[in-house]
């Protein structure tokens, strides 16, 4: 009896190791990487899509599913890589000398890592300034089979939120390394899953020559629109890839209730509108409880600058009303910093999510006044932070994934100047270095020489 017993439990246990294994699954894409002319804003410039989409292809996973990426570089001039931001994985983090070298021109990589925890995500570009050039999407991970959210909603919406100029990366980065240094400025407009609307008039003031602005009937700048239906509760799914600017995101007569940041649930809260700085990932809850007849604006505004450049905005609407009746006046966002003297970081580590202690003002001293501002109960968990003008961050993360990880701020022009530092991280436990791994310099030498680092 008792091996019987035995027999029945070792079978039951592999019955649930195939019942996993057959949950979670290998996802194959295949991607090109490759210039194309676009015009996000109405005005069109060459940009960086990927298989001849803006902005790239939206991947749709499991908790547990293993990503695999085969991406071909069809840039004729630059090297380019991928990172995944919020997922932690040392040979697939796709920072560009530091997890990896760059993949040369018509080269081909594969990327291969498992999402272990659902929640909202994004990729970009992480060479140069490419992510300011159009190189990014979204990363969407849903529960496992079986698992369930801590919260109920009938719909899902994605918002990809970014920034944009006319002037190339190229004209920016020189810029940015002459002497003496010449400031990108502000971004002429902000983009909504890929589409804002510049006004064409003032076109000829930035880009002089044979450019073409238009507005009307242009697929690639037209509105955003939001179907919904009254009386439900939608899953809004934003992530911020912006170069610059921060931002804040108001739907006219609607609240939002905050579930998810960084890919970690939180505490729900009841907020009229919200901060989302370049790296942030959320979900809020949203529910159509106005009048049907009636459409409403999706507002993202620039946050904490002088604000040069318009709003962004989506069209919610509620259906089946089909009249698309304007609504009179976009809510107002929220613009309350006014020393442009220091700006705004939002730093993102690479590999680790941390959980944020606290903020204040001047210098941190570590004293008794700082200790007491330091939440040591139950302080949110996020892999972007901000660090706010004239002021510290406390943050806290347990150093438990070996290998070299960026922490940077996500501002592209202060990144490429150089506001960033590695960690290296129980190298002594990374282990060889995979042999499909990109390599170059040193590293490269040492492994064809035999040296498994």
């Amino acid at each position: 009896m008792r091996a019987l017993f035995a027999w029945c439990a070792l079978l039951l246990a592999c019955a649930g190791v195939m019942h996993c294994a057959e949950a979670a699954k290998a996802r194959h894409l295949k991607w090109e990487v490759s210039h194309m002319f676009w015009s996000p804003d109405c005005e069109e410039k060459v940009l960086i899509g990927i298989n001849g989409q803006f902005p790239g292809p939206t991947i749709r996973a499991k908790a547990g599913d293993t990503i695999v990426v085969e991406l071909k570089n069809g840039l004729h001039t630059e090297g380019v890589v991928i990172h995944w931001h919020g997922i932690g994985t040392p040979w697939a983090d796709g920072t560009a000398a530091i997890s990896q070298c760059a993949i040369n021109p018509e080269e081909t990589f594969t990327y291969r890592f498992v999402v272990d925890k659902p929640g909202t995500y994004f990729y970009h570009g992480h060479y140069g300034m490419q992510r300011a050039a159009g190189l990014y999407g979204s990363l969407i991970v849903d529960v496992a089979d079986g698992e369930e959210e801590p919260f109920k909603y009938d719909g899902e919406l994605n918002l990809l939120l970014s920034d944009w100029y006319h002037d190339s990366i190229y004209n920016q980065m020189v810029g940015l390394s002459s002497s003496p240094m010449r400031w990108i400025g502000e971004p002429q407009s902000l983009l909504i899953n890929g589409r804002g609307q510049f006004n064409c008039s003032l076109a000829a003031a930035h880009t002089p020559g044979t450019k073409q602005c238009t507005a009307g009937g242009n697929r690639h700048c037209a509105p955003v629109i939001l179907p919904v239906e009254p009386n439900k509760t939608y899953r809004l799914r934003i992530a911020s890839t912006t170069s610059l600017a921060s931002l804040n995101l108001a739907i006219g007569n609607h609240k939002l209730t905050v579930v998810e940041a960084d890919g970690n649930y939180v505490e729900p809260f009841v907020v009229d509108d919200m901060d989302i700085y370049s790296g942030d990932s959320y979900s809020v809850l949203l529910t159509t409880d106005q009048d049907p007849s009636s459409n409403y604006w999706v507002s993202i505004g620039v946050r904490g600058r002088t604000p040069k450049t318009a709003p962004a905005l989506a069209l919610l609407n509620y259906r089946p009303n089909r009249g698309f009746k304007l609504p009179a006046i976009a809510p107002p966002n929220a613009n309350a910093l006014q020393h442009n003297v220091s700006e705004v970081h939002p730093w993102h580590l690479h590999g680790h999510d941390f959980w944020v202690l606290g903020y204040g003002e001047g210098a941190y001293r570590g004293d008794a006044a700082d200790a007491a501002r330091l939440n040591l109960v139950n302080p949110p968990l996020r892999n972007t932070a901000v660090i706010f003008p004239y002021g510290w961050t406390a943050l806290r993360f347990v150093a438990d994934n070996p290998g070299v990880w960026a922490f940077h701020c996500h501002i592209e022009p202060h990144l490429h100047m150089g506001m960033g530092v590695i960690f290296a991280e129980a190298i002594d436990r990374v282990g060889k270095v995979p042999k499909e791994a990109v390599s170059c310099g040193a590293t490269a030498t040492a492994l064809m020489n035999g040296d498994h680092l």
